[in-house]
């Protein structure tokens, strides 16, 4: 006869969500951030939530203290449009560097008239008689001081993914995007110029110039260019070629910036972080050549 009430062999299947662990585990409660963020490192250690979970979790914590001010890119390494410039340059500045989304100015950088999508450009293509005006998106602006937290959710229900900033005198102070919000809580966003390490750092373009990553080992640069790219004071030691030009310019190279190495012009492409990410390169043509 069987018992009514056999021995279970395996334990209770754990039910409780993600949440209800993270709740109990937190009860009665930290009374500060700090010890919020250090609790969750302790969850982490408890194997309550992985360590993806956590970083996360730190950053939207974080985040509730920062403004647009704190993250925003500088109105001094903005890039803008004209609407006056001619359309052969306006095209070259769009794809020279490679962005989705530019402010667009009239006579003066202050004075922002809207925003000009990359692809609307197409729209060129196929019906000339366009005036570029018509292609503008209207400019959102927000003061410096603007939340994150306000601002992601700005951006979420308006579907506008960039805001000029502004400070206290209504001066344009930076920009900011979505991808800059959301990089605060999971990190650093790949774009199409984020190549995996084991793809390559060095890439022929159409227009017989190559693109460079910034941490290039110089030697490899070196031999990719047939030149011997060091620094001119031989006391120094640097191992890529962004180290080498950034320490020879004496700062952090800017986009659009250029600097000859070598007999190479190395153009900043893009940047990120502080550092270079890309730059474009081409042999400087001899002047022997064309004497």
């Amino acid at each position: 006869m069987s018992e009514p009430h056999p021995l279970r062999r395996f334990a209770k299947e754990d039910k409780r969500s993600f949440l209800q662990k993270l709740a109990e585990f937190l009860h009665p409660g930290p009374d500060s951030t700090a010890e919020l963020i250090e609790t969750l490192a302790e969850a982490e250690d408890n194997n309550i939530i992985a360590a993806e979970s956590r970083v996360m979790l730190e950053g939207v914590i974080r985040m509730a203290d920062m403004t647009a001010g704190d993250v925003m890119v500088p109105a001094t390494r903005m890039d803008f449009l004209d609407i006056q410039s001619p359309m052969d340059e306006l095209m070259h500045a769009v794809i020279d560097t490679a962005h989705s989304r530019f402010p667009v100015y009239d006579t003066e950088r202050e004075n922002i008239i809207g925003i000009l999508m990359a692809k609307d450009l197409l729209k060129l293509q196929r019906a000339p008689e366009l005036n570029i005006r018509a292609l503008l998106r209207p400019a959102v602006f927000v003061p410096e001081s603007k939340g994150l937290n306000d601002l992601l959710r700005d951006f979420r229900g308006n579907r506008n993914h960039l805001a000029i900033v502004i400070d206290e005198f209504g001066r344009v102070a930076g920009l900011i995007t979505i991808e800059d919000v959301l990089e605060q809580i999971v990190g650093e966003i790949e774009d199409e110029f984020d190549i995996a390490e084991d793809e390559g750092d060095i890439f022929a373009l159409a227009d017989k110039t190559y693109r460079v990553s910034g941490d290039t080992p110089l030697e490899r640069v070196s031999e990719a260019f047939s030149v011997k790219v060091a620094s001119a004071d031989p006391d120094d030691s640097f191992d890529t070629i962004g180290g080498l030009i950034a320490h020879e310019m004496g700062h952090v190279p800017k986009r659009g910036e250029r600097h000859t190495v070598c007999g190479l012009d190395f153009m900043v492409l893009h940047t990120k972080g502080g550092a270079v990410k890309w730059f474009k390169v081409s042999p400087v043509p001899d002047p022997a050549t064309h004497s």
